[in-house]
């Protein structure tokens, strides 16, 4: 399912509202890398696919501005092991 995901930088997350409710991956910035600390999906909407939706949103806006990601968040670090074609996004640790 194709959901809208719109990019709030003033708020440091992609979002998605559905059925009245804002699901959402945070990052936070420093430098050209993401953070990504936080995805939220309300229970009720559990199960549609829509953090992975707000997750691939992310991976793509950081791949089109040249920007890499440390996946802090759980969900992000095994989306992104389910998702071999990101692997090169993930920032090494200095």
């Amino acid at each position: 399912m194709e959901y809208n995901v719109t990019h709030n930088e003033k708020l440091s997350r992609f979002e998605a509202e559905i059925e009245g409710l804002i699901s959402l991956v945070d990052y936070r910035r420093r430098d050209n890398v993401l953070m990504v600390t936080h995805t939220e999906v309300p229970p009720q909407l559990e199960g549609r696919g829509i953090a992975a939706a707000l997750t691939k949103a992310l991976l793509d806006y950081a791949q089109n501005n040249e920007l890499k990601i440390r996946p802090i968040c759980p969900y992000t670090r095994a989306y992104i092991q389910r998702h071999p074609e990101y692997q090169d996004l993930v920032a090494s640790i200095s």
